[in-house]
């Protein structure tokens, strides 16, 4: 399905200002929807909305399909009745990095108060209902979901792995007694999951009927300690015992001579296209439900991927195994229909991953701070992009733009500056002009970019096992004239039919920050 040009901001709703730690999907939702409509943008690009794992990172969730409780914003849950004004603590805890379980410890209890008025109180039949419709619609995905949650509690948290036999292996008695002795837990995991469900689906048609599309994210793979393996062992390559036999990674590269080993369970391709790819059909189905585009997150995993022997020291002892290549996504298309998505084709790609992305005709990705090599035909370059592309500053996975350029050698710096042919003072704002007024249909700019942020406020280092996936913005970052700044550029570069408003100043009128200078350049000081 074809992508109308236009651009975007990326930033999970974790980073979005709030009053309990951590972003959420209230007030301040809304506010940067508003926002983006002011700045001309017709796309926002988050993270996987999954519960947070390790490291508190959306990429290792115990679920594929859940959403994160911790999105929950108790101020909705005050409009709906379900909790008390008073009850609602009155004071703003605005951290940063942001602090998920400082936000758990504030909103756990009010939760638990909010789910027994729903369960206790006459005057919520109405809410009750759509939660008994929610629990019956989505069950297909919930049951599991719930019960693994309920369980890994009663268990200490430790991995279903370390679970008693007959739960490990989903044993019916076990089950049955577990589905019983944990009615409550469960219930109070279904309740979690309807009312960030609808929360989302809410702020979700908001940003819709003001022409703002959501672009939700698919990890390929996912965590070993998670529901979907447990209820669906099936569909990943794992021994007798349940573990892994092998595992994900990258391999050896100029960044790394051991490679990156992942760890979490390759899929048994076989047995998933012996049954249409069922699993995952389900889970596009499930993003679908909630956004509008979805990005696939490391494409060339489908055309082949690094599998590494469980077990083994690093990812240099794996090898390539083959995807399932074209037969995936024909499955899905059959069963769900053309589908807006992007993928993410970035790193070691080789010549059949682009094929396979040009015969699906996919939308591929381009990211500028990979684009300044000397080489002038590099593909991430504004004047190489294509149309079918999404081009972007930078990435959650990146250094932010100013953080990039400054930290970099002064032959990189000088061709930038020879690229846009001046002095790049504000290499932020340069990048995201080139990325506007390039040919790509769509243009992603980082919130960070637009704020004019350094590294300090970057989203994730790769590799890096904490530390990461706390940035969040504050409301005064957003200086007057950035909304109509972007307005601008989303209209001189075709990519908002509507004029900004006369903001009676130069929106580019900018001092650059003295932390952005290059008498601030690491190693210059």
């Amino acid at each position: 399905m074809a992508l109308g040009r236009g651009s975007g901001i990326l930033l999970h709703p974790t980073s979005l200002p709030g009053r309990d730690a951590i972003g959420d999907l209230g007030d301040g939702a809304y506010r940067f929807v508003d926002w983006l409509v002011r700045a001309g943008q017709r796309y926002w690009q988050i993270m996987p909305l999954v519960p947070a794992g390790s490291g508190n990172s959306p990429y290792s969730s115990s679920s594929a399909f859940a959403i994160d409780p911790l999105l929950i914003s108790l101020d909705v849950v005050v409009g709906d009745g379900l909790l008390r004004h008073g009850e609602r603590p009155a004071d703003r805890v605005q951290v940063n990095p942001s602090d998920p379980e400082l936000a758990r410890t504030r909103k756990q209890p009010l939760l638990d108060v909010a789910h027994d008025r729903l369960r206790f109180d006459l005057e919520h039949a109405r809410l009750r209902d759509e939660l008994a419709r929610f629990e019956a619609d989505q069950g297909w995905w919930l049951d599991d979901f719930t019960l693994f949650s309920a369980l890994k509690r009663r268990h200490g948290d430790v991995s279903w792995l370390d679970w008693p036999d007959d739960l490990k292996r989903r044993e019916e008695p076990a089950i049955q007694e577990a589905r019983a002795s944990l009615q409550a837990e469960i219930e109070r995991e279904v309740f979690l999951q309807w009312l960030v469900r609808r929360q989302w689906l809410t702020l979700r048609s908001y940003a819709n009927e003001r022409g703002v599309r959501i672009i939700g994210d698919i990890p390929i793979f996912v965590a070993l300690d998670s529901a979907d393996v447990w209820a669906h062992p099936d569909a990943f390559r794992l021994d007798d015992d349940l573990r892994p036999t092998v595992v994900a990674g990258v391999p050896p590269d100029y960044f790394s001579s051991t490679g990156q080993l992942w760890g979490n369970p390759v899929f048994d391709w076989v047995n998933l296209a012996e049954n249409g790819y069922s699993w995952w059909v389900d889970r596009v189905r499930a993003l679908v439900e909630i956004v509008d585009v979805v990005r696939i997150d490391h494409f060339r995993g489908f055309a082949a991927n690094w599998s590494v022997p469980f077990g083994a020291a690093s990812a240099a002892e794996g090898r390539w195994e083959r995807g399932p290549g074209a037969a995936l996504f024909q499955a899905i298309e059959r069963q769900l229909g053309p589908l807006a998505i992007v993928v993410e084709d970035l790193g070691l790609i080789t010549p059949d991953v682009n094929q396979l992305r040009d015969d699906l005709h996919l939308p591929g990705m381009a990211v500028l701070h990979f684009a300044f090599d000397g080489d002038p035909l590099n593909r991430y370059l504004p004047h190489m992009s294509r149309e079918n592309a999404v081009i972007y500053t930078g990435t959650h996975d990146n250094q932010t733009s100013v953080g990039w350029f400054w930290s970099q050698p002064a032959r990189v710096r000088d061709l930038v500056c020879g690229y846009v042919g001046a002095p790049v003072d504000d290499p932020a704002w340069t990048l995201i002009r080139l990325a506007l007024n390039s040919v790509a249909r769509i243009a992603i700019v980082p919130m960070q970019d637009v704020l004019r942020l350094g590294d300090e406020a970057r989203m994730n280092v790769p590799g890096l096992a904490e530390g990461n996936w706390g940035w969040r913005m504050t409301w005064d970052q957003l200086e007057t004239g950035l909304a109509e700044g972007l307005a601008l550029l989303s209209h001189l570069s075709g990519r908002s039919t509507d004029p900004p408003d006369d903001v009676g100043h130069d929106p580019f009128d900018y001092t650059v920050p003295e932390t952005t200078s290059p008498l601030h350049e690491p190693g210059l000081e």
